[in-house]
């Protein structure tokens, strides 16, 4: 998220912060003395003198609200021709916590409907509809848990965006600095980390201790649309997302690689929702993909795994999907019982 807020700044939030807490808002809170410093530094140059300001309401408002030390220097702009400057400087943490906040719950808005409404219109069959445990408006339903999960879920991971922000984290931007052999294996290490501890907190959800009123939300979908992905309590979808975070705490990972695959993440866990159970494949035994959860959400206690079926193997946890184990089985009985009925009626 780093590379997304220094984006931001550039294009937008500088100049929107200069004119909503712009500095000439504080101008009222600076002592005499700050004044009389400002002036020692170039007496040629125009800045703040004891006649106040006029200033608007709005910036009377924010005048109250905190802001970092300011700089005699920086007042300048504020009374000059020059651009305007905002009081709140991009590393100020209360406005990179605002940005990162709004940036987020915007990003993950638009990736949801965009790939779940993807998803959903050309992946999904929507015959599994008619499937006997598909609830009434369960697409309204996911949409809507999904929405109320947003914020929270968003709250929760500030912290970590802000500490790559900070330059706490181990991202980095120069591909030279690690190699071209290290950024492809870290391509394969983060799917093998995330998916390994993502295994550990899923299975862990399913704990009676805590699964009733944490991960059960999530398996009120028992043929999910796409829309079901992200329909989680705050706190399941959080946790279950610590892994892409912590990764790049403890390894190195490159920034927009590191971007990419957060997205790429989302993304496969919005197609793994697609109740899909084809089999067959070549890969079938190595990745965890949407017939593999889709029985996880059917028989809840198998294929806890995001990517791979590896930790569900050593977990004893696999459940190896199979056709006769297909929901759409379940749906063309009642088609058919219904087929019966409306000839039995005719007769």
């Amino acid at each position: 998220m780093d590379l997304v807020l220094e984006l931001a700044d550039i294009y937008l939030l500088d100049d929107l912060y200069a004119r909503l807490l712009p500095v000439s808002a504080f101008a009222g809170s600076v002592n005499s003395t700050l004044f009389n410093a400002a002036s020692s530094l170039n007496a040629s140059y125009p800045v703040l003198s004891t006649d106040k300001p006029v200033i608007s309401a709005w910036s009377q408002l924010v005048s109250y609200l905190p802001h970092p030390p300011l700089p005699a220097e920086f007042f300048k702009p504020a009374v000059t021709s020059a651009p305007l400057a905002s009081a709140w400087p991009r590393d100020y943490l209360p406005r990179q916590a605002i940005s990162l906040f709004v940036l987020t719950l915007i990003g993950i808005h638009v990736l949801y409907f965009a790939f779940a409404g993807l998803s959903y219109r050309y992946i999904f069959n929507h015959e599994m509809m008619k499937h006997p445990r598909f609830l009434k408006n369960q697409v309204k339903l996911e949409i809507q848990s999904s929405l109320n999960a947003f914020p929270v879920m968003t709250l929760y991971t500030i912290p970590w965006f802000l500490g790559e922000c900070r330059g706490w984290s181990k991202l980095y931007t120069d591909v030279g600095e690690y190699g071209w052999g290290y950024l492809f294996f870290s391509i394969l290490w983060f799917l093998v980390f995330t998916d390994y501890c993502i295994y550990w907190i899923h299975r862990s959800e399913h704990h009676p201790i805590c699964y009733k009123w944490l991960h059960k939300p999530h398996h009120k979908w028992l043929i999910p649309t796409p829309f079901a992905s992200h329909a989680f309590h705050p706190l399941d979808g959080y946790l279950q997302s610590i892994p892409y975070h912590l990764f790049i705490y403890l390894f190195p990972l490159h920034q927009k690689l590191y971007l990419g695959l957060f997205v790429a993440v989302n993304f496969w866990s919005i197609f793994i929702h697609d109740s899909d159970m084809i089999t067959g494949h070549a890969l079938e035994k190595v990745i965890n993909g949407p017939a593999h959860h889709t029985l996880h959400h059917l028989y809840f206690t198998v294929n806890y795994g995001q990517y791979f079926t590896l930790a569900d193997r050593w977990g004893n946890s696999y459940r190896q999907p199979a056709s006769e184990l297909d929901p759409m089985i379940e749906v063309n009985k009642k088609e058919e019982k219904k087929r019966k009925e409306a000839m039995g009626k005719e007769q």
